[in-house]
C-alpha cells in the first residue's frame, strides 16, 4: 500500500507541470488586463467623439488629459494603465489563441461562434492597434508616424485621419473589431468572476453589453465620421485655434 500511494503520490506531482500550476492565475490577469483595457477604450472613444461637438470640445479634453503631461505623469500613467496591461493580453492572448481548439464549423451554437469572433477580433486589433500607434501616438514618430499633436489636437487628427482615403475604412474596421472584442470580454468576465451565475442574470447582462457596444460603437464611429469631414476654412481658422491653445498655458 505504501509503495502504491508512494507511486501516485510521485505520478501526481510529475504530471503537474508549472503552465497547468499558473494557468488559473493568469487566466485572471487576463481578463483583469482586459477590463482594464476596455475602461480605456471606452473612455478614448468617448473623448475622441467630443469632436462631434466642434474641434475646440475636443481640443479642451485633450488639453485636461495632457495635464499629467506638464507633470511628468504622462508616460508612466500610459505605460502602467495601458500599455503594460495590454502587452500581457495580447501575449497571454496568443497563449489561449494557439491552444484553442476552435469547432465552430461543426457546431454553429452562438457561443462556439462568439468564442471564434473574440479571437479573429483580437487578430484584427493587434494590426489596428499597430497601425494607430504608428499613425497617432508619439511611439511612432521614430518611424515616421506620430502625426497627432496634442497641442493642434483637432487639426492635426483631421489630417492624419485625411492624409490617405483608407484610414477611415481602416479605423471604422478597427473600432468595430475593438468594440465587439470588449463586450464579449465584459460579458464573459463577469461570468468568469461569478458576478453573473445563472442563465437569466447572464442574459440580463448580455442585453446591457449590447447596449454600452452600440454606444461605444456610435461614438468610435462617430468620431472617425467626424475628423474624416473636419475642415478649416483658412489660415486664420487655424491660427486661432493655436493661439487658443497657447493661451491656457500650452
Amino acid at each position: 500500500m505504501s509503495t502504491q500511494s508512494a507511486t501516485t503520490s510521485q505520478s501526481a506531482t510529475t504530471a503537474i507541470s508549472p503552465r497547468e500550476k499558473y494557468y488559473f492565475l493568469a487566466r485572471r490577469l487576463h481578463s483583469i488586463t482586459g477590463l482594464m483595457f476596455s475602461g480605456f477604450v471606452a473612455f478614448h472613444l468617448i473623448v475622441n467623439a467630443t469632436v462631434l461637438a466642434g474641434g475646440e470640445k475636443f481640443q479642451f479634453c485633450v488639453e485636461k488629459i495632457h495635464i499629467l503631461e506638464h507633470m511628468g505623469l504622462l508616460v508612466p500613467v500610459e505605460m502602467a494603465t495601458i500599455f503594460l496591461p495590454i502587452a500581457f493580453h495580447a501575449l497571454f492572448g496568443i497563449v489561449i489563441m494557439l491552444s484553442a481548439k476552435p469547432n465552430v464549423t461543426e457546431y454553429r451554437y452562438g457561443g462556439n461562434v462568439r468564442y471564434t469572433l473574440q479571437r479573429w477580433a483580437a487578430v484584427v486589433i493587434l494590426i489596428f492597434l499597430a497601425m494607430h500607434i504608428w499613425h497617432m501616438h508619439w511611439l511612432g514618430k521614430p518611424l515616421g508616424g506620430a502625426q497627432f499633436e496634442p497641442e493642434n489636437a483637432t487639426f492635426s487628427a483631421a489630417q492624419a485621419m485625411q492624409s490617405w482615403v483608407l484610414w477611415a475604412p481602416i479605423y471604422a474596421l478597427g473600432v468595430l473589431a475593438t468594440v465587439f472584442h470588449l463586450v464579449n470580454g465584459v460579458w464573459t468576465a463577469l461570468i468568469t468572476w461569478g458576478v453573473t451565475i445563472g442563465p437569466n442574470s447572464q442574459r440580463i447582462s448580455g442585453y446591457a453589453c449590447i447596449g454600452l457596444g452600440v454606444v461605444l460603437l456610435a461614438a468610435g464611429w462617430g468620431s472617425v465620421y467626424g475628423f474624416r469631414n473636419y475642415t478649416v476654412s483658412d489660415s486664420t481658422a487655424v491660427a486661432a485655434e493655436v493661439e487658443h491653445v497657447g493661451g491656457d498655458g500650452h
